[in-house]
């Protein structure tokens, strides 16, 4: 086994490694002086089994193309399979016609990748669960709920009246497959999205009047939403209110938002590298995912059940 990575999340990367006790393959992966990218792989892959371990995040087309001339050159190698193991989806949010003449950019991206030379893909709550239906190749969405569940456990007395909430109607089922695990009440968010990027909190379905509310998602992009629905819990009686968040995409301003808000805290995942922003508010912490990716990793490659991982 190989594993490979570019320069989306090397930190990520090194985790995984350690965790699988492998070391990550000697390659080269830099741009001309026009930012073109350069690859060169520095050891012998053919007939092995190779993961890229890349997530497509900020800057999205520098990483987006990185796994694909990776991809290339493995190919072009003749490593006997390649693994995409894609952290965070890009693209995802763009998963059908929302309006005329506009793209489905998600289905896009998954030809890109079988074309490359990818064989199968291992990602990490997708933002929309069809979008495995867009790859004619093998693709396993694993879930961040069982880490997710286990901080919340370990921070979190089970007496502790907690209820999980969804902080809109298209992720109640994620929100309750979390309640589920810790046996939780379930409230729901109804906002009404003037434009994109701006939310606005219109009523909470359920009563968390008492409740230490914990919002659960798998992208907090510019932060409006989390803030907005934390205030709209702490005025419905909440006693306090946190997230649990899978990707922290955090674009400009969104951790400095997040910081000033009445959110006791925000929990995201390692799938994206944090910036020195997210960093350095100190109601932002950082949980890893390096043992669910790499335990993922060890079981495609020795053929075992990827599925039993999301119990």
């Amino acid at each position: 086994m190989k594993l490979v990575t570019g320069n989306s999340n090397r930190a990520l990367a090194e985790a995984v490694a350690s965790y699988l006790e492998v070391p990550l393959t000697d390659c080269t992966v830099k741009r001309f002086n026009d930012k073109e990218i350069f690859v060169e792989i520095h050891e012998n892959v053919r007939g092995e089994d190779v993961f890229i371990l890349q997530s497509t995040s900020y800057p999205a087309n520098d990483n987006l193309m990185e796994l694909l001339i990776l991809s290339d050159a493995l190919r072009r190698s003749s490593a006997r399979r390649i693994t995409a193991v894609i952290p965070y989806f890009g693209y995802a949010r763009q998963d059908r016609k929302s309006a005329s003449r506009t793209p489905i950019s998600a289905k896009l991206v998954a030809n890109l990748i079988t074309e490359a030379g990818v064989n199968r893909v291992v990602t990490l709550d997708l933002h929309a669960a069809q979008i495995q239906g867009f790859f004619d190749i093998p693709t396993d969405n694993l879930y961040g709920a069982p880490v997710m569940v286990r901080d919340i456990q370990e921070h979190y007395s089970p007496n502790g009246n907690v209820m999980i909430v969804s902080p809109d109607v298209g992720g109640v089922a994620r929100a309750r497959a979390t309640a589920q695990r810790i046996g939780a009440d379930l409230a729901i968010v109804d906002k009404r999205r003037p434009k994109a990027g701006v939310s606005e909190v219109m009523n909470i379905i359920g009563d968390v009047s008492g409740h230490a509310c914990i919002l659960i998602d798998d992208i907090v992009d510019s932060g409006g939403t989390l803030v907005n629905a934390a205030e709209a819990l702490l005025k419905a009686g909440a006693t306090e209110v946190s997230a649990y968040i899978t990707h922290g995409v955090l674009s400009e301003g969104a951790a400095e938002r997040i910081a000033a808000s009445k959110l006791k805290e925000l929990v995201i995942t390692d799938s994206i590298i944090a910036t020195d922003a997210a960093k350095a508010a100190k109601n932002i912490r950082i949980i890893s995912i390096a043992p669910l990716m790499g335990e993922a990793i060890a079981r495609t490659a020795s053929e075992q059940s990827v599925s039993s991982l999301l119990d």
